[in-house]
């Protein structure tokens, strides 16, 4: 399926319901790039993949959506430059749809590998007409009913009514018909004197006529042939006499090669491939059946399959005197190894029409299409890969913003949203403090390197057991680590998460050594947790941090400062809010700094805990830094 259809779905989506709706959607189908090349062939199934990522996220109703995708398609092709084609197909609507089938031959110059559908006209009256339509694909009514009303508003400014008469699905073909109701009186007034005078012409031999066709094939109810062109007869002389669908099947239009099909169509562009491959009927003098070569070649299956057939492609003409049909055609090539292929010369080709002048002019400039059409390839090459960094750049940005700040805090400062606007009240929350209360020494003691080193395996842990127990990390400051449960995400368990983090943390940093010279022990934390209300938001404009504000902060400052090694400090608030599982111990009155006196505890334990190994939460990451080079 190439990509102007899926242009077209993806732009549609951003008319109607924004970019960042298509966005979503292109993510969510995991579509990196957030565009398509209209002239490259994407998998049939995309769409559909497509398709239901967005009814899912959008909530939108299919039927209604593709009707609307159709509608919008024509003024895509505006966009892309195919608006005069639709606008000069007929003189008045009755004429495009009559046309209709043939515009998709026009496209295939573009779209070589356009698998298009048919359409065909009848019960044609002053108010409307019935349009039966075609495809190997399913799902495209609706778009069909959209695109038919944008192309009579847009350009024949006539108000059409759209009913569905039939849909069934034969073997692998749709087969639909539309009962069109609008103003269907011709406007064109046959001149009556031109008629008289076309009548006293005289009639034209057919030894002229097949002079003038040399591809012309004259058959008759029965599809046997009676006639050929003498071009034809120099590749198929023994075409004559045979049945047209036995050496002939119809790629267009899509119905049964029959003699009545045929005269129901002959407003359609015809064309016909050989059922034999061109080279093989050569070899056979034009007989079919011929001998079968390369019985071995199975094992090139999987390689580029190459139309070896021979294609006609013109219109069919009824001659009711006669009871025959005249197909007046031309061999449809692509180049002058084709012409070869098939046996013909230039001679061979029409003098009357374009034939020889455009295989030629094709041929000549193929060396250059060739290389344009490379060099675009390129540049759509070269665009998607910058638009792959691009996304890439933009996670990168993303998983930065998400170490600065809460995801849903990020989603707001994207889409504009001032520091002010990101302040929240977060009605009951818990933190947890917690230092190294010999840092001083360590760092007296110690080389800079080893300091780092401690703190880069501390924290490490210590943000994998904010994962573990669904901790936001507000902050580190030296050998600070500062986590909060409730907020930015609030929840009704967060004092338990918060005992469950900190007795984690104590219990881990076991894992952790003391770097001082002759201490062979690991290093030991005090901890400090309180309960109750803050305020969160973005702080700072050219390196933005998300900050907690209120006396919870500053009293679990308070519970780390007066807390022990290894033991685990907390306020009545936080106390009140336990379960019963949790060990706590009444410490006793306490004066503390900036609060006076209070009551605090000292959490002891928790029923059938188990403590983290340290396979679990040791950092990969957590390695001595390099020496700087001297």
């Amino acid at each position: 399926m190439y990509g102007l259809i899926f242009e077209n779905f993806s732009g549609y989506i951003k008319v109607k319901y924004g970019e960042e709706a298509w966005d979503n959607v292109r993510r969510l189908a995991n579509i990196d790039t957030p565009t398509f090349s209209i002239h490259h062939v994407y998998p049939e199934v995309l769409l559909g993949k497509i398709a239901k990522k967005t009814f899912t996220t959008l909530g939108c109703n299919a039927d209604e959506f593709f009707e609307g995708m159709g509608y919008y398609f024509v003024e895509l092709c505006s966009k892309y430059g195919y608006g005069d084609v639709l606008a000069l197909l007929g003189r008045e609507l009755r004429d495009f749809l009559n046309g209709l089938d043939n515009l998709h031959e026009y496209l295939k110059f573009s779209y070589p590998r356009l698998r298009a559908p048919s359409y065909f006209v009848d019960n044609e009256t002053p108010e409307g007409l019935m349009l039966h339509y075609r495809s190997k694909r399913r799902g495209f009514t609706n778009y069909t009913v959209g695109q038919l009303k944008a192309v009579s508003e847009t350009y024949y400014k006539t108000e059409i009514q759209i009913e569905v008469k039939d849909s069934q699905i034969k073997f692998d073909t749709v087969f639909v018909s539309f009962q069109l109701t609008f103003d269907n009186k011709s406007k064109v007034v046959m001149n009556s004197n031109l008629v008289r005078e076309e009548a006293r012409l005289p009639a034209v031999s057919s030894s002229v006529l097949f002079e003038i066709f040399p591809f012309i094939i004259v058959f008759g109810e029965d599809m046997v042939v009676q006639s050929i062109g003498r071009s034809l007869t120099q590749i198929l002389p023994k075409l004559v006499g045979a049945k047209m669908n036995d050496y002939f099947d119809v790629v267009r239009p899509l119905i049964e090669f029959k003699f009545d099909n045929i005269l129901s169509r002959s407003n359609n562009i015809f064309e016909l491939m050989t059922n034999e491959p061109i080279d093989k009927l050569l070899k056979s003098g034009g007989a079919l059946g011929g001998e079968e070569e390369g019985e071995g070649n199975e094992e090139n299956l999987m390689e580029e399959e190459v139309d070896n057939f021979l294609h006609l492609k013109g219109q069919m003409n009824f001659m009711a005197d006669w009871n025959v049909v005249m197909f007046l055609c031309s061999p449809a090539l692509k180049d002058l190894q084709g012409l070869s292929f098939s046996g013909l010369f230039i001679c061979d080709l029409s003098m009357h029409d374009f034939s020889r002048d455009l295989l030629l002019a094709g041929s000549q400039q193929s060396n250059d299409l060739k290389g344009a059409l490379e060099s675009e390839m390129e540049k759509t090459k070269l665009m998607e890969e910058s638009m792959a960094k691009l996304d890439e750049e933009m996670k990168r940005s993303d998983q930065l913003l998400a170490q600065m700040m809460p995801k849903s805090v990020s989603e707001k400062v994207k889409n504009g949203a001032s520091t002010v606007e990101t302040c929240e009240i977060f009605e009951s929350v818990t933190i947890v403090f917690n230092d190294i209360p010999v840092f001083g020494d360590i760092c007296a003691k110690c080389d800079g390197m080893s300091i780092v080193l401690m703190l880069n395996v501390m924290f490490g842990i210590f943000d994998n057991l904010s994962d573990r127990n669904q901790i936001y990390k507000v902050e580190t400051v030296k050998d600070c680590f500062v986590g909060v449960c409730g907020a930015p995400e609030r929840n009704n368990n967060h004092a338990e998460r918060i005992m469950d983090m900190a007795m984690d943390m104590r219990d881990c940093v076991q894992f952790v050594p003391d770097p001082r010279p002759g201490v062979d022990s690991h290093i030991k934390i005090r901890l400090g947790s309180s309960s109750g209300q803050v305020v969160g938001g973005i702080v700072g404009n050219k390196c933005p941090r998300y900050c907690l504000f209120g006396d919870a902060m500053n009293t679990s400052s308070r519970m780390m400062s007066f807390s022990e090694e290894q033991c685990i400090h907390v306020s009545g608030a936080t106390k009140e809010l336990l379960p019963p599982a949790y060990s706590v111990k009444e410490r006793g009155k306490m004066m503390i700094k900036g609060k006076g006196e209070m009551v605090t505890y000292w959490v002891e334990s928790k029923a059938n805990r188990v403590p983290p190994t340290k396979d679990e939460v040791y950092p990969q990451e957590a390695t001595k830094p390099s020496q700087p080079a001297e």
